[in-house]
C-alpha cells in the first residue's frame, strides 16, 4: 500500500499541498492535464523552486486573470456543476465535492445560515478550485492509497480577509478541525488555512505520528509568507512494510486503568456502553493490588480520536481518578462479513483474509443466538451447523 504522510509542522494551505506533491515527483504538465478536465479558462499554474530558512521546496503559483474572474463568487451548487460537468474521474469528482461541501458547511455554521446561501469568497475563488481539485487529482496520479496527517500547527494572532480582521485559526478553520489534533507554538500568522484544513481533514484517514513504512521520497511545498520557522509542508511517501506480508497495519490507542474499589456488577454496563460508542475491544484482567486488594485492569482499544471521549467516560462512570494511554501498532488480516445459508437459516460469517488467501471464517455469535431463539432450537446445534458452512467457505 502506498502511503502519503503530511507533516504539518508549519501548517498547510491548498497551494502548499500542490507544491509538496510536485516537489515529490508529480509533473507539472500531468497536473495541468488533470486540471484541464475542469473546462475552466483564464488561469495558469506554475511552480518555482524556493528556499525557506535554507530548506528547499516547491512553490505552486496559481495565476488568475482578475478581469475575467472578478466578482465570480460561486455558491456550492455552482462548484458542484463545474465538477459534475468536468471530465475528471468519478472518484476525483466525489472527493472534490466532499471537500467543498465541508467548506460550505463550516462557513454556514460560522455565519449562522445554510450552505445554499454561502458565497465562496477566499475559499471558493478560482485558485481554491485549482487547489482542491489539483490536490485530489495529484494524489491519485501519484498512486497514493492511504493518507495520514500529523497534528495540525494552526498559528496565532489575526488574519485579514474579506470579512475583516479574524482570529487565527479562522472561524471556518476551527469548524473544520473539530476532533483533530492541533497545536500552536505562538508563531504569528495563519499557518492553517480553511482550504488546507478542508483538504487534509477530508482525505486523511488518520492523524498522529508517522506510520511504519519504507520511505521512498519526500517533498516540500512552500507557503508565501516568510515567518520565524520554515514555511513548508512536508510530504513523505512510502510503502507499508506490512503490505508485503499481505496484512493490514493500523495504529490504535490503548487505554487502561486499575480499579480495586468498584462494584463488579458495573463492569457489564461499562463494557456494553463502550462497545456501543464504537471502541474496538474492551477486556478485564484480575490484579493483586496494593494493600492486598483484589482488583481489575480495565483495558480499552479504540481509535486515537476517541481518546478524550473514553477518558471522560471512564472517569465519570468508574471510581478511577486516572487513565493511562499509549499508541500501539497492530497488524491484522483483512476482514469482511458474508452471509451463509445453514440448515437453520441465514448466518453472518466474519471472513479473515491475508492477500487472496482466506485464513479463518467465524460465525457471528449474535446471529446464531438470534436464529436459535427464533427457531427454538439449541444454540449449540445452530453453531455446529454454522461451523460446517464455515469449513466449506474456508
Amino acid at each position: 500500500m502506498k502511503i502519503a504522510y503530511f507533516d504539518c509542522f508549519s501548517g498547510a494551505s491548498g497551494d502548499m499541498i500542490l507544491g509538496a506533491l510536485m516537489d515529490a515527483g508529480l509533473p507539472l504538465e500531468k497536473l495541468k492535464a488533470e486540471l484541464a478536465k475542469l473546462k475552466l479558462s483564464h488561469y495558469d499554474l506554475k511552480v518555482e523552486k524556493v528556499a525557506k530558512k535554507s530548506i528547499g521546496g516547491s512553490q505552486a503559483i496559481v495565476i488568475v486573470e482578475e478581469d475575467h474572474h472578478h466578482h465570480h463568487h460561486r455558491h456550492l451548487s455552482d462548484i458542484k456543476t463545474i465538477l459534475e460537468n468536468s471530465d475528471l474521474e468519478k472518484g476525483i469528482k466525489k472527493k472534490s465535492i466532499g471537500i467543498f461541501t465541508r467548506l460550505a458547511e463550516a462557513e454556514a455554521k460560522v455565519h449562522q445560515t445554510t450552505i445554499d446561501h454561502i458565497h465562496f469568497h477566499e475559499v471558493g475563488a478560482m485558485d481554491a478550485i485549482i487547489d482542491v481539485v489539483g490536490s485530489v487529482a495529484g494524489l491519485a496520479a501519484l498512486g497514493i492509497e492511504k493518507i495520514v496527517c500529523s497534528a495540525l500547527h494552526v498559528g496565532a494572532g489575526t488574519v485579514e480577509c474579506a470579512h475583516g480582521t479574524l482570529p487565527v485559526p479562522a472561524p471556518a478553520t476551527v469548524e473544520l478541525i473539530q476532533g483533530k489534533p492541533i497545536y500552536s507554538t505562538g508563531v504569528q500568522g495563519e499557518l492553517l488555512t480553511p482550504t488546507g484544513a478542508a483538504i487534509l481533514t477530508t482525505l486523511a484517514s488518520e492523524f498522529g505520528p508517522m506510520p511504519a513504512m519504507t520511505l521512498k521520497i519526500t517533498g516540500y511545498g512552500a507557503g508565501n509568507a516568510d515567518i520565524s520557522i520554515p514555511n513548508l509542508l512536508r510530504i513523505a511517501i512510502g510503502e507499508s512494510a506490512e503490505e508485503i506480508k499481505g496484512l493490514e497495519s493500523e495504529r490504535v490507542a490503548v487505554m487502561e486503568t486499575s480499579i480495586d474499589d468498584m462494584n463488579p456488577q458495573i463492569y457489564d454496563y461499562l463494557i456494553e456502553k463502550m462497545l456501543q460508542m464504537g471502541v474496538m475491544d474492551v477486556f478485564l484482567m484480575p490484579l493483586h493490588m496494593k494493600k492486598n486488594r483484589p482488583g481489575m485492569l480495565l483495558t480499552v482499544l479504540c481509535k486515537m480520536e476517541m481518546m478524550d471521549q473514553i477518558t471522560d467516560f471512564l472517569i465519570a462512570e468508574t471510581t478511577t481518578i486516572g487513565v493511562r494511554w499509549r499508541i500501539d501498532h497492530r497488524m491484522k488480516a483483512h476482514r469482511e462479513i458474508r452471509t451463509g445459508k445453514t440448515t437453520h437459516g441465514d448466518i453472518g460469517f466474519k471472513v479473515a483474509k491475508i492477500g487472496d488467501r482466506t485464513v479463518n471464517v467465524s460465525p457471528e455469535y449474535e446471529d446464531c443466538k438470534r436464529v436459535a431463539v427464533k427457531k427454538n432450537v439449541p444454540l449449540k446445534n445452530v453453531m455446529d451447523a454454522a461451523r460446517s458452512v464455515a469449513a466449506k467457505l474456508i
